[in-house]
């Protein structure tokens, strides 16, 4: 089964502040507000919802076909996404523009300070879905990025029967209640954190029952509280994989993202792929950045039996 990935592909550029904010912030002065922060250097990582999803789906065995937008700074990206092999046909390249990046400079109190320049993800992908796709045969997950992909690709997956999961996290103060409800009306299940799910409640005026009308399935995700999965039968909660040391959740969701659709891919039930989400996500937050974790398969498997209340081996 193909797997098809729509979302960002970005830069993460971190700076580390050896001070605190505060101390060069004068409270009377807000209004005038004119500071510069010397910083201990810049790391570049990789990121983006499809990289980051993508990335995990790869570790999991799965060789997904990314759909986004870059710019013309995208080559060491490029040559990471095809050292692990995969796909890079559904990338469009847009040469007056940079790629999507996050700048974030973080203080000795763990405070942030972030600029992000969409660049190329203001460009759709123009990638089109393939006429073998169509059906059963593959399954997408259509993630925050190009608001125009988002909306067209859920409504191209409607079209030819493909099973997406609606995923719009980021997006949602940018889409409308209208675009919102339409990308999840048809979808194989809504996913998202405790808080967008308010978003999506405030914006659409739905409440879960009303989603599940539109979709058969709503997964919340809790951070460390674990993941709760709704559906018309019941409610069932996933724990938390445990993991060691916690480094930085950032991204975790993405590889939750991955092993849920790993599991769904493999024809696993919607509770038991969930648990494969939670597996992935332990390794994530055991690394600083969303695409460094590594895990070999019987590493994830012996989380996997945790996930599962099980013995690992």
């Amino acid at each position: 089964m193909e797997i098809l990935v729509s979302g960002s592909l970005a830069f993460d550029r971190i700076m580390d502040f050896p001070g605190r904010f505060a101390d060069h912030i004068l409270p009377d002065k807000i209004h005038i507000l004119n500071v510069c922060f010397t910083v201990n250097g810049l790391t570049e990582k990789f990121g983006g919802t499809a990289g980051n999803i993508a990335y995990s789906l790869c570790l999991l065995g799965e060789r997904p076909r990314i759909l986004s937008a870059v710019g013309r700074d995208f080559e060491p990206y490029r040559q990471w996404l095809s050292d692990h092999g995969l796909p890079l046909d559904g990338i469009r390249i847009v040469a007056e523009e940079l790629t999507a990046s996050a700048y974030i400079t973080t203080d000795r109190s763990d405070n942030q300070i972030t600029g992000f320049n969409p660049g190329a993800m203001r460009h759709p992908c123009t990638a089109e879905l393939k006429a073998a796709d169509a059906g059963e045969s593959a399954l997408a997950i259509i993630a925050p990025g190009n608001l125009e992909d988002m909306v067209r690709l859920s409504g191209r997956c409607r079209e030819m029967g493909i099973p997406y999961l609606c995923d719009p996290g980021q997006a949602i103060p940018a889409l409308s209640a209208e675009a919102l409800v339409a990308m999840i009306t048809g979808a194989r299940l809504l996913i998202s954190n405790d808080y967008e799910l308010e978003l999506i409640r405030q914006k659409t005026g739905l409440t879960v029952p009303d989603l599940l009308t539109r979709t058969p399935a709503v997964i919340t995700t809790l951070a460390e509280k674990g993941s709760v999965v709704v559906a018309p039968d019941g409610e069932t909660h996933i724990p938390a994989v445990p993991a060691h040391p916690v480094a930085d959740p950032t991204g975790a969701g993405d590889a939750y993202r991955a092993g849920l659709l790993k599991g769904l891919a493999d024809g696993r039930t919607l509770v038991a792929a969930a648990r494969m989400g939670a597996a992935c996500a332990s390794f994530a937050v055991e690394h600083h950045g969303t695409q460094v974790h590594h895990f070999e398969n019987h590493e994830f498997l012996r989380r996997l039996a945790l996930a599962e209340g099980g013995t690992p081996t």
